[in-house]
């Protein structure tokens, strides 16, 4: 028991010195948190605002992969000696979930306490702590960004695969940057909206997409859905579009289409989760867009950026 309590008081210690030495960077850097939070997205580290206020206040510290590739990042931004900010950080607390499995883990793009009470208020409390019997097979998004560079609108197509029977809806969550109005959902083919609430503080989305019948174990379904914003002006998107996956997805496809007027001079698709982060560059095609494929990826963040 003596022991167990010194290790608790030296992780606390060292949680202790990781946040005061951040706060410290972040002061004499004169930047804001939400200054940093846009080149961490620029370069591929999703972090919310909300979570570098947790990790300077001490209240919580990076412990997965991506946060921990972030935290590398951060390091850079802030012009602080690599490994400074790391090196402070205790080990990862133990967790009973699996490197493939995120049940119980807060989202790495926002926290927990932003989401649960939307996923209280449609019927979803538990949504975070069970395991999903509703697979996503197969999705392809496509963004399209308008002559101002802000984001028109994202059409997503998904397959899942039922485990058991009787299932007949996806939960949507959508994250929209700057705190900007969120789009509006429109289902496409073989859904319909559902209950849905709204953060406009956070620029959150959670949306129920309710299928045309019950599903039948081992059945696949199809969906198509998009997500539209008012404008001109566009919401501006950081000149990054991605999505993170709680559990695995057998493939993913991403398509950026840019208006003539906003074409990019670079773009590039990263990855960020379990393994190492990644980045490499992408090409324009003959119709002004870019596009990549993952294969068997997650949980983690995919996604393609621009400049």
């Amino acid at each position: 028991m003596a022991g167990g309590r010194a290790d608790e008081s030296g992780a606390e210690s060292a949680r202790t010195a990781f946040a005061s030495a951040l706060r410290a960077a972040i002061t004499a850097s004169g930047l804001s948190l939400d200054r940093i939070q846009a080149r961490l997205r620029a370069r591929g580290a999703a972090v919310s605002v909300t979570a570098l206020s947790y990790w300077q206040s001490g209240k919580r510290q990076p412990e997965r992969a991506g946060s921990l590739s972030a935290v590398r990042v951060l390091e850079e931004i802030l012009d602080v000696p690599a490994g400074s900010l790391l090196g402070l950080l205790p080990p990862p607390r133990p967790r009973g979930a699996t490197r493939r499995d995120r049940v119980g883990e807060e989202p790495l793009t926002f926290t927990r306490e932003t989401l649960q009470p939307l996923l209280d208020r449609v019927g979803a409390s538990n949504m975070l702590d069970r395991q999903q019997h509703l697979k996503l097979v197969g999705l392809h998004d496509r963004c399209e960004i308008a002559a101002d560079g802000g984001q028109r609108a994202v059409t997503s197509r998904a397959i899942f695969q039922a485990a058991t029977d009787g299932l007949d809806r996806w939960l949507l969550v959508y994250a929209q940057d700057d705190a900007a109005p969120v789009p509006q959902l429109h289902a496409v083919r073989n859904c319909r909206v559902g209950r849905s609430e709204v953060d406009s503080t956070h620029g959150i989305l959670v949306a129920e997409l309710l299928f045309d019948r019950p599903l039948d174990r081992g059945e696949t379904h199809l969906i198509e859905y998009s997500l539209t914003n008012a404008g001109p002006p566009y919401p501006q998107c950081r000149s990054t579009h991605y999505r993170e996956f709680r559990r695995p997805v057998r493939e993913y496809l991403l398509e950026i289409r840019f208006a003539p007027e906003a074409e990019p001079t670079h773009c590039w698709h990263y990855t960020r989760g379990d393994s190492a982060p990644s980045r490499r560059p992408l090409r324009l095609d003959s119709a002004g867009g870019v596009h990549a494929v993952a294969l068997d990826f997650g949980p983690g963040i995919f996604g393609i950026g621009w400049e």
